[in-house]
């Protein structure tokens, strides 16, 4: 079992969970086997994508967990 994670929320009042596309209670969880690996991965993920329009934000919220 993968110990060390990201977990995905959407900040409250973000768009996608008011108007109840995703829910208000939607999550997400990536799963790695060591902290070096999720950490690598939580600096990659808070990087905008290169697609992204100039000044265009992600509006997720990314915090490590552990189980």
């Amino acid at each position: 079992m993968k110990r060390y994670g990201i977990r995905v929320t959407l900040p409250e009042g973000d768009t996608l969970s008011a108007g109840h596309l995703l829910g208000e209670n939607w999550e997400q969880f990536r799963w790695f086997d060591s902290a070096q690996e999720r950490d690598r991965m939580f600096d990659e993920m808070r990087r905008p994508p290169p697609y992204y329009r100039r000044g265009d934000v992600a509006t997720q919220v990314l915090e490590k967990v552990d189980r």
